[in-house]
């Protein structure tokens, strides 16, 4: 997990993504959502694929990437 008291970095970080955990590559305050391009800041990441080594910033986008051609949920 990260570190918090290690050097933080003020970019995007290069991230591993574990099985329930992630691990730092190269130090930064974010990733980017493989879908949407958000940024997301590694003390809110939550949602990501170990398979395909990428974040998502919410549960929707993982639908997304998974499965791209079902029905958007209504509002």
């Amino acid at each position: 997990m990260l570190n918090k008291f290690g050097p933080s970095g003020h970019g995007e970080a290069q991230v591993q993504y574990l099985d329930g955990d992630f691990r730092v590559i190269s130090p930064g305050t974010f990733v980017r959502c493989a879908i949407t391009d958000t940024r997301i800041p590694l003390d809110e990441l939550k949602y990501w694929s170990v398979d395909l080594q990428e974040a998502y910033a919410t549960p929707a986008a993982v639908l997304e990437r998974h499965y791209p051609g079902a029905p958007k949920p209504q509002s």
